[in-house]
């Protein structure tokens, strides 16, 4: 056990602990009900693990989640509570699937990536938006966020039923086969799973998160804004430029995670009844990481696993799928909740301070 301490230590521990906690609660739940816990969790983890198609569409479920995920933590980093992931989620999604139809004759090698960049630039944009106005004329992020959030949807299905719409189809044409991202390859390998170009761009965004938050000086300054905005000032940063370019950052990654939906997955875009709720998830996926791009991907992993795997725990043991949102909910609370944690390890810590002193 001391071995283990030392190895899962801080944070680390905090959240390992918190995800059981919140199995465990989600467990007491299905007992209540009068549902087989053991069994529940046994289908949820064979329909993702049980063959390799539901693995790859639980890679697929997972990649938003890490881009959205990061949108969050980075503005976190920076002092900023980025609710509006959804909208840049949505304008991310319209801008790329613009380009995937509207733009002819290019290379699959300039189209893809065209679409791409401009999923990620409009969706940093869209969160620019939100920065100007906060560093200028100090209006709460989180107030211009949701709003724009709703402007985002209500804008995108403009977008598609005058501009994209396919006859008769409440949605828009198929994007051209040059602006694909998908990865038939490895996708025939999983039973035709959609797997694509996106889940590897994901994994390169939490080096390139890392590094520049943590090893350059832009990246410094914008820690610095986020512990104290007026001890950065008086140290002669420019808070509201750092604001901006946060929002900014931070939405590319968000409008990056549309892109690779529609490029990658769906190949088209639909007309939307409400939000996807991609962004409001990468929200928890980014509490469930502690804002630490790592600790995002594994976060993502567990989240995408368990809304994907709900299905076989709704097929396998009668467990309404809603309920696996009772034990992400537990989870988050726990690690928010970080004093009940250390007090559910603090025997472990007790036990092992004394071991040392005799």
């Amino acid at each position: 056990m001391n071995k283990i301490l030392k190895i899962f230590s801080g944070s680390t521990l905090i959240s390992l602990v918190a995800i059981l906690l919140g199995l465990i609660v989600g467990a007491i739940v299905m007992l209540a009900g009068g549902y087989d816990p053991f069994l529940a969790y046994q289908s949820l983890f064979s329909q993702v693990f049980g063959n390799t198609y539901d693995f790859g569409e639980t890679l697929r479920e997972v990649t938003p989640l890490i881009l959205t995920g990061f949108a969050f933590a980075f503005a976190a980093r920076a002092g900023l509570f980025n609710i509006g992931g959804e909208g840049q989620f949505i304008i991310g999604m319209t801008a790329a699937t613009v380009i995937g139809i509207k733009v002819h004759g290019l290379p699959i090698y300039i189209h893809a990536p065209l679409a791409i960049i401009a999923g990620g630039l409009f969706g940093g944009i869209w969160a620019a938006i939100v920065g100007y106005l906060k560093a200028k004329r100090g209006v709460n992020e989180v107030i211009t966020s949701i709003m724009l959030n709703w402007i985002a949807l209500y804008l995108a299905n403009f977008i598609v039923r005058h501009f994209l719409l396919m006859e008769g189809k409440q949605r828009s044409e198929d994007i051209l086969p040059t602006a694909s991202i998908a990865f038939p390859w490895l996708s025939s390998l999983m039973n035709n799973a959609r797997i694509h170009w996106g889940m590897l761009v994901a994994v390169l965004c939490a080096f390139f998160f890392f590094y520049f938050m943590w090893k350059t000086k832009q990246g410094y300054e914008l820690r610095a804004v986020g512990s104290n905005p007026n001890a950065a000032q008086y140290a002669g940063m420019n808070v509201g430029r750092n604001v901006v370019k946060a929002m900014f950052i931070s939405g590319i990654f968000a409008g990056l995670a549309g892109a690779f939906q529609i490029l990658g997955v769906f190949q088209y875009q639909s007309v939307m009844s409400g939000s996807p709720g991609t962004g409001f998830d990468g929200i928890a996926v980014g509490l469930i990481g502690m804002n630490n791009p790592f600790g995002i991907l594994l976060g993502a992993f567990l989240f995408g696993t368990l809304t994907y795997g709900s299905a076989g725990m709704s097929f396998g043991a009668g467990v309404p799928p809603e309920l696996i949102r009772i034990v992400i909910g537990s989870i988050i609370f726990f690690i928010a909740a970080q004093g009940i944690v250390r007090w559910v390890i603090k025997p472990f810590y007790f036990k092992r301070k004394k071991e040392k002193v005799l």
